[in-house]
């Protein structure tokens, strides 16, 4: 390989200044016990006597430092501690400082019976994913249970001329520490040796009743540091139900500042060459397609699927865009490279498009972060058309259709890279179609029931079905679907444990259509049913379907305090038809039962058509979607959705069985209901 680079990856050393050096004897004064750490032991927990973190960051480097002392008291404890991993990045050097026990009241050294191997690290490094990641793996011989281990390490990251962005503005998040945990001491520590301001954030600080406070933001000036300290602490977060308390850094710039920063290097690079001089057989590709609309679907396709993806694990950030040119050429390049040529095609076609910095694993927290480049992970495509906003990522593959059938990106805050903006948050947006639109057909006639299932998918449901499709045995497929109907139909709940291939006959699925230019996937399933009424436990026979997918659990069970429920569901349509050669109830409430929802994030609405042997059920559910639901306005949201799972998410017609008696028994029934 050219440029290869050996690099030292660890070192055994001590500290450096900034961190402090603690030596023996001081270690084992502050490892001592107290009414605190005795109930922790007491309630069978691990206990850490201290933890002492700082951060360090410099114009020429990065650097974090731990010193923590703790119990090995769980069996789990003590395996972690007896082996772990430590990763760490391109040009990032991990230095251990001390590895020790507490036993008995003696500190004994362990590096000795420490072996240490550096490795590739093997995560994500597959898939057109790139990481020059070394993963240390460290074991420790002889580690025993109510040892209390001692650990001092430090990571280093030295900025090499790709860091640029690094070497200009600083981004950390302190997040408090994990509430398995009771610390005796615990201290964390940012030390500012840049020359530019930093600010702070704190976020999510609670008062004494469990309150949210309001952020506070402070500024660090070089030489300056921040400490937080807590004695005999424990976390009082509820991790199930609220966000953990979190300390942003960076340095202090506004986003006009930072986007004034970064958008000349995407112009460079926009500015190397055109797509005349290094693509003529793509224009000429171009050319011949007959509109605008087929022009832009085969840029997008090219791009996403011609061109491999390969991402830097290391930084997405680390370095400039590569040319378009190079990218066309190489066939290869990062989000960056892709969005940049993409960008470059669409500009040649006559269509506005810009590339915008996302990070969708954040995109909550983009809100209550501090303005920072280093907060965005990934790069996508805004393209403007129609008086519509489009956005495009040109990593993905295998999506299909004219811009506006596409597939939805769910995202809501993004950075535009052009002179002079703000972060910027998306509108709310509702489907123009239904991503999906089935008919459900049941006959019975006599004891055979045959069952049809038509299936429309659009957008991002089409894309992802025909993935499916595409990347599934067949038979695997009709089992999923016979599974999905096996709890439709309520057969779980009069033949539970019976082999599900004996209850769908014959069952077979096809693909009907399948349109790339609308993105639009069909199918449809058929299977034969001996005995396909329900029968409960009274012997009343019942033809139902009832799809499960239209009651949104997530919706009805959110109890998150901090968070907003973030809606993304999406549009569906539903026809359902029931039908027999048998008498129904043609009154019986919840066959006739009809409901129409108008809440402002999704419509919902139901209707019946009922005969003397069957009946149809119209279903519609259009949400209006990528947003937050206020907090002020979800229980409404909430009970709303309690409506839809109140029978109103399918059908079910009630047999009169034939006889007088059997009549009788209905009408009396009927009249005393």
């Amino acid at each position: 390989m050219d440029n290869q680079i050996e690099i030292e990856n660890y070192r055994i050393q001590k500290s450096e200044e900034w961190a402090g050096n603690i030596d023996d004897q001081e270690l084992i004064n502050r490892i001592q016990d107290s009414d605190f750490a005795r109930q922790q032991n007491n309630d069978g927990k691990d206990f850490c006597y201290f933890l002492d973190k700082k951060y360090h960051t410099s114009n020429t480097q990065n650097s974090e430092y731990v010193c923590m002392a703790y119990t090995l008291n769980e069996p789990a404890n003590l395996e972690r501690a007896s082996v772990s991993d430590i990763v760490v990045e391109e040009n990032e050097v991990y230095h251990i400082h001390r590895i020790s026990v507490l036993r008995d009241g003696v500190l004994i050294d362990k590096i000795p019976d420490t072996k240490i191997k550096v490795l590739d690290s093997e995560n994500h490094s597959s898939g057109g994913i790139l990481s020059s990641n070394k993963k240390i793996n460290i074991t420790i011989k002889d580690l025993r249970l109510y040892d209390i281990l001692i650990l001092e390490d430090s990571r280093v990251k030295p900025f090499t001329e790709r860091d640029f962005l690094r070497k200009e503005f600083s981004k950390y998040v302190w997040v408090s520490p994990d509430n398995y945990w009771a610390y005796g001491s615990y201290k964390f520590t940012f030390i500012n040796e840049r020359n530019e301001k930093i600010a702070f954030k704190k976020t999510f600080f609670r008062d004494e009743s469990g309150n949210v406070l309001e952020p506070e933001v402070h500024y660090l000036d070089k030489g300056e540091q921040f400490v937080f300290e807590e004695t005999n602490y424990i976390n009082p977060v509820d991790a199930n139900r609220e966000i953990f308390p979190f300390i942003d850094f960076a340095t202090d710039k506004n986003w006009k500042e930072l986007s004034d920063y970064i958008a000349p290097i995407y112009q460079e690079i926009f500015n190397t060459a055109s797509l005349k001089d290094f693509a003529p057989n793509l224009i000429e590709k171009l050319e011949s397609l007959p509109d605008l609309d087929e022009k832009i679907q085969f840029a997008i396709e090219y791009v996403q699927n011609n061109i491999y993806y390969i991402f830097n694990a290391d930084e997405m950030n680390g370095h400039k865009p590569q040319e378009p040119a190079v990218t066309y050429e190489n066939k290869q390049g990062d989000c960056k490279a892709k969005s940049v040529l993409l960008k470059v095609i669409l500009d040649y076609i006559g269509v506005e498009a810009s590339i915008v910095l996302v990070n969708f694993h954040t995109d909550f927290y983009m809100k209550y972060y501090l303005p920072s480049l280093l907060t965005f992970n990934h790069a996508i495509v805004k393209i403007s058309y129609k008086g519509e906003d489009y956005f495009v990522d040109a990593t993905t593959r295998d999506e299909f259709g004219t811009l506006e059938n596409r597939g939805f990106i769910y995202f809501m805050h993004y950075l535009e890279v052009k002179p002079d903006q703000e972060l910027q948050e998306r509108k709310p947006y509702r489907y123009p179609y239904f991503c999906v639109d089935e008919k459900i057909d049941f006959q019975v006639q006599d004891t055979i029931g045959k069952l049809t299932l038509t299936t429309t998918y659009k957008g991002n449901r089409a894309n992802a079905m025909r993935r499916y499709f595409k990347n599934t045995n067949r038979r695997e497929v009709i089992d999923s679907w016979n599974n999905f109907l096996f709890y439709s139909l309520n057969y779980s709940g009069d033949r539970n444990g019976t082999d599900i291939r004996n209850i769908f006959k014959d069952a077979t699925i096809d693909i009907v259509s399948d349109d790339k230019k609308q993105n639009e996937f069909k199918i449809q399933y058929q299977a034969i049913i001996e005995n396909p009424y329900y029968v409960d436990p009274k012997n009343n026979r019942f033809l139902m379907y009832f799809d499960r997918n239209l009651v949104k659990a997530s919706a009805r069970d959110y109890m998150h305090k901090d968070l907003p429920f973030w809606h993304n569901f999406d549009s569906e349509k539903y026809e359902i038809n029931l039908y027999t050669d048998q008498k129904i109830d043609t009154e019986e409430k919840y066959t006739v039962q009809e409901s129409m929802i108008n809440n402002p994030y999704f419509d919902f609405k139901s209707r019946k058509k009922v005969s003397k042997h069957g009946a149809t059920a119209y279903i519609e559910y259009s949400p209006l979607v990528n947003l937050e639901i206020p907090k002020d306005e979800f229980e409404k949201f909430r009970t709303d959705h309690h409506t839809v799972a109140d029978s109103n998410f399918g059908l079910g017609i009630d047999i009169i069985e034939p006889g007088l008696m059997n009549m009788l028994k209905f009408n009396f029934k009927k009249k005393f209901k």
